[in-house]
């Protein structure tokens, strides 16, 4: 897959499209993908998945700090995982979002990315004020010869899987359910800067993570998550909030990597998150808090018995 932006794409071959921001890159999503890669294969033509950046949020509510599910190099890397030849980014901005549906369609679609097919999921929305539907859509392909492929969406558990009920997962350390519904396990990526040192004097050495500012931040408490650093997998635990006990008034993220000791200072490192272990406790004194720890240790050790068992 090749990631590039609009301007930097002028192949005129046909191509089949799928438009949206794709936050998360959800089972939803990847039933959108799939279809795309499908039409693809049949129709010989071009796969191209067409995004937007900043996310139209951050322009059009004046918000700059939204939580998603993914940064953007996060997206691209998971991208890889589909056969897609391209995801193609166009950057949003006030003047882009008064377009109208059809200049949209026109202007963007078929002069520039030569759309011949359209996958869009059933809920999706574009042009000014995000006025035209599916329905558009269908009798604009009628007047301007492409294919429309409406995809439903995808019910899992009895449950419509979406990006707003997985950032609630999220939120609240549900990580069982948002893994499920992401297809994944979440990931935050992040630089790894210098902390306190207390973790060491714990003796539980810990990598400071500072994250995008747009990242979702899943609840505070502690995680047990992995790695993966120089091909290998490493297994730690996370703690994610204000260290009660010390008092801290700003909140951190903290990753103890079980048997590592490599330095990976001002490297940046994604995290995947397996499962929440516990809430942030305030604890009387350093002691208590060592003693919580061992035993944060030993559930996630099982755990990665569990894990090892089935993969």
């Amino acid at each position: 897959m090749i990631s590039l932006s609009i301007d930097d794409y002028d192949l005129k071959v046909p191509s089949v499209v799928t438009v949206g921001t794709f936050d998360g890159i959800h089972l939803g999503h990847q039933k959108l993908i799939k279809k795309v890669s499908q039409i693809s294969k049949a129709e010989n033509l071009k796969s191209i998945i067409l995004s937007f950046y900043p996310h139209p949020k951050i322009i059009l509510n004046n918000n700059p700090e939204i939580s998603l599910i993914n940064t953007l190099d996060e997206k691209k890397e998971i991208l890889k995982k589909f056969d897609i030849d391209f995801f193609v980014l166009k950057k949003f901005t006030k003047d882009f979002s008064r377009l109208s549906p059809l200049e949209f369609v026109q202007d963007i679609l078929i002069n520039k990315l030569n759309v011949k097919h359209i996958v869009i999921g059933y809920d999706h929305h574009f042009g000014r004020n995000r006025d035209a539907s599916v329905l558009e859509l269908k009798r604009f392909s009628n007047i301007l010869d492409f294919k429309v492929t409406e995809v439903s969406a995808l019910i899992k558990d009895d449950i419509s899987v979406s990006s707003t009920k997985i950032r609630d997962y999220i939120r609240n350390g549900d990580f069982i359910s948002a893994n499920k519904y992401l297809g994944y396990d979440f990931i935050l990526t992040g630089s790894v800067g210098k902390g306190l040192g207390r973790g060491k004097i714990l003796g539980f050495p810990t990598a400071n993570i500072t994250l995008d500012t747009n990242k979702i931040k899943p609840g505070n408490g502690v995680y047990f998550v992995y790695s993966m650093i120089d091909n290998t997998i490493i297994y730690g635990m996370m703690n994610i909030g204000l260290n009660p006990t010390f008092k801290d008034k700003r909140p951190s993220i903290e990753i103890h990597f079980f048997n590592f000791k490599e330095d990976l200072y001002n490297l940046e490192v994604s995290i995947c998150i397996i499962e929440k272990i516990r809430d942030e406790i305030k604890f009387t004194n350093a002691d208590q808090l060592a003693a919580q720890l061992e035993i944060d240790q030993k559930k996630c050790f099982e755990l990665i018995s569990i894990v090892k068992k089935t993969t």
